[in-house]
């Protein structure tokens, strides 16, 4: 690939390759929402109209990159648009949306965003490959849990929040959770992949990860931890195993999954009160019980794209008014899917999940030396996430870059890896992505 050279030809060259690298790595750590809330946040650790418009100009080189790497990219672009309809036809609700929308303008204004936050998924799904964007992961999350601790050992109250928990270099602890755990997770991949010769620093920054992730107290993040080292030995396994033997795995997988939720559901609340826990999740259980029913008042088409959670609806009120505090979004993605577009969307999410999750596990089993382990395991970890979180269709968000970019990229090689397997697959867009 010929180098861009900036001035004259006899300065410093820098290759296209290097600037997808920096781009794409600047680009997702300005949308962990790392450092920059926390230091416009007030001192109860709120952000005023003033501070947000600075945020989201920060937004602006992220989008720039991104519409840059499109450009250079197009015709792969177009390919990987053809090979899954659902996440064209899911990014696409978000506008249509707008004409039943209980706030037009605010649905509209953030389905731009929305479409900007795909772009660059497209861009890291055209440009990288499994074990690449691995890489990229690994050092975004890593920064963010050094410069936490970093933070939290130079000033200890900056990085704590009122209740004594770590929140690092976020606004929140449980955004600090969210990232440990993905750090834990790309660090014990990085250790099994003995090809990439990181296994020192995978091991110091899956210490760190573990460091924050007990500082923060997220149970979401303890809980997604957990699960994706299940479905690392579930992924594992099934690579191994070959005919019946892998349908009945997988049979008995789904089936102890399944149990474990109804389990929970029966149980958790009684759990929680025999142990002297907060048995209403931290106000979750109350506020679900009053979504389901405004989800069940508009159950086909939900009441448009994030225009649910605004001021101006005045079914919003009502929640905040019972619960007494107001929720930023129903604390479940699922729920905020068909809060967002009713049972239509929710069922069109529900068919690209299933895909995806069906090419990831075939692309894991017929190429082993590509490094699909990860994406199938974070793809599966951000679904348990989103019962006590909202990360779908969240714009400007780095975990769902990330989860959009898993399912952009398992469609984007299947077809490649399905006729010629245990190949490496070279540019499946067309482009110059190697290993």
């Amino acid at each position: 690939m010929r180098p861009y050279t900036p001035g004259v030809a006899s300065g410093p060259t820098v290759s296209w390759r290097a600037i997808e690298y920096w781009g794409a790595g600047v680009s997702l750590f300005l949308q962990t929402g790392a450092v920059f809330p926390l230091m416009l946040a007030d001192a109860a650790g709120d952000l005023n109209d003033s501070a947000k418009s600075i945020l989201r100009l920060l937004c602006l080189p992220v989008y720039a990159y991104t519409l840059l790497m499109l450009m250079r990219n197009f015709p792969q672009f177009r390919i990987a648009l053809r090979r899954n309809l659902f996440v064209p036809l899911m990014v696409a609700l978000p506008f249509v949306s707008v004409f039943w929308s209980v706030g037009p303008s605010t649905t509209l204004r953030r389905a731009v965003g929305l479409l900007f936050t795909m772009l660059l998924a497209y861009v890291l799904a055209i440009r990288f490959t499994p074990r690449r964007l691995l890489l990229l992961a690994f050092a975004t999350f890593g920064t963010c849990i050094v410069l936490s601790l970093a933070v939290f050992a130079a000033s200890p109250h900056l990085a704590r929040m009122s209740d004594g928990a770590i929140r690092g270099i976020f606004i929140h602890k449980n955004i600090l959770g969210w990232y440990a755990s993905m750090m834990i997770l790309a660090a014990t991949v990085v250790l099994m992949d003995g090809t990439l010769g990181l296994q020192r620093t995978a091991f110091t920054l899956l210490v760190a990860g573990g460091v924050c992730l007990v500082g923060s107290g997220s149970m979401t993040a303890i809980i997604a931890t957990a699960s994706a080292y299940c479905l690392i030995g579930f992924y594992c396994v099934l690579r191994r195993i070959r005919g019946i033997r892998r349908i009945v795995f997988v049979l008995v997988f789904v089936e102890m999954s399944v149990g474990l939720l109804i389990s929970l559901h029966e149980f958790l609340v009684p759990l929680l009160e025999a142990l002297g826990k907060d048995a209403t999740l931290t106000g979750r259980v109350p506020l679900w019980e009053l979504v389901d029913s405004r989800i069940a008042n508009h159950l086909l088409l939900g009441f448009g794209y994030q225009a649910f959670w605004t001021e101006s609806n005045p079914e919003a009120w009502i929640i905040w008014g019972k619960i007494q505090w107001m929720a930023p979004h129903a604390h479940n993605g699922f729920r905020d899917i068909m809060l967002n577009f009713g049972i239509i969307g929710m069922t069109l999410f529900v068919l690209m999940i299933f895909h995806a999750v069906h090419q990831g596990a075939a692309l894991h089993c017929r190429d082993q030396k590509y490094g699909w382990l990860w994406l199938n395991v974070f793809m599966v970890v951000i679904l348990v996430m989103n019962l006590t979180e909202s990360i779908f269709f969240v714009q400007n968000d780095a975990i769902f870059v990330l989860f959009a970019t898993a399912i952009i990229m398992v469609s984007l090689y299947a077809p490649v890896v399905s006729t010629n397997p245990g190949s490496v697959p070279r540019a499946p867009a067309g482009g110059t992505t190697t290993e």
